[in-house]
């Protein structure tokens, strides 16, 4: 990318990561366009596309929307399941193949996707929010094969749990609170944004067609361990009021 910046498009802008993210492109010098629910049904391809053609050449795409929802498979609607892999997945190829031909003329530009550290590392009950995320990285990196030769870098951007207003609605427990500050420091909006304004920069240079994970090293810690007397007197936490026996 060019040392100045143009046009980025971010999409979910409304929400915490997304806006936090705009706020931070807008501060580097980029002009910011974000497309919210509001603006567009980034599902619909014809919306898309009158989006895209109405914005001219993007030198940046970051697509933060999403949603998270989740049950066991058997649980899971054929419904429920379209619509989380279209607000995560669908979204994220529509802006991008919209996004591509203006990338394509002009020789550059970045195309960031925010996935998360549930496409790989997995909590019970969200079998399509992590189909939709894991999907997220592997679709990124296709982008890069195929798009490097015209001077288009791709990178998904991973966070673990990163404290939003949607996030703390579904961690409300105390106790479930220090527990994910044992393995991770609760991360913030502007973390992210933090390192999707390197990947947009032209320092990033060489920064195509990766993961960068964002969970303050949670998911390098085996989850299990940390409900065991053993590990967690040997990583130095508290023993759980009900710990599990440790294993023979």
């Amino acid at each position: 990318m060019p040392d100045t910046p143009g046009l980025a498009v971010v999409t979910g802008a409304a929400g915490g990561i997304g806006s936090a993210v705009a706020a931070r492109l807008r501060a580097d010098g980029w002009q910011v366009a974000g497309l919210d629910r509001a603006d567009a049904d980034l599902t619909d391809e014809t919306a898309v596309a009158a989006a895209f053609r109405d914005l001219g050449t993007v030198g940046a795409l970051v697509t933060c929307a999403g949603v998270t929802a989740g049950a066991p498979a058997h649980e899971t609607s054929l419904a429920d399941w379209r619509a989380v892999l279209d607000a995560n997945l669908t979204s994220a190829f529509l802006c991008a193949k919209h996004a591509l031909p203006g990338m394509m003329a002009a020789g550059r530009g970045v195309i960031v996707t925010i996935g998360s550290v549930h496409g790989r590392a997995f909590a019970p009950g969200y079998p399509a929010y992590a189909a939709a995320k894991a999907g997220l990285a592997a679709f990124t990196r296709q982008l890069a094969v195929d798009y490097g030769r015209h001077g288009i870098r791709a990178v998904t951007i991973s966070p673990g749990w990163v404290r939003t207003p949607d996030t703390m609605t579904r961690v409300t427990d105390p106790a479930d609170l220090a527990r994910l500050g044992e393995t991770q420091h609760p991360g913030e909006p502007a973390d992210v944004a933090a390192a999707v304004a390197f990947a947009v920069s032209s320092g990033a240079a060489l920064l195509t067609g990766t993961e960068i994970v964002l969970d303050g090293g949670a998911t390098a810690v085996q989850a299990a361990a940390l409900l065991r007397p053993g590990p967690r007197a040997r990583l130095g936490l508290p023993p759980l009021t009900e710990a599990p026996p440790e294993e023979s």
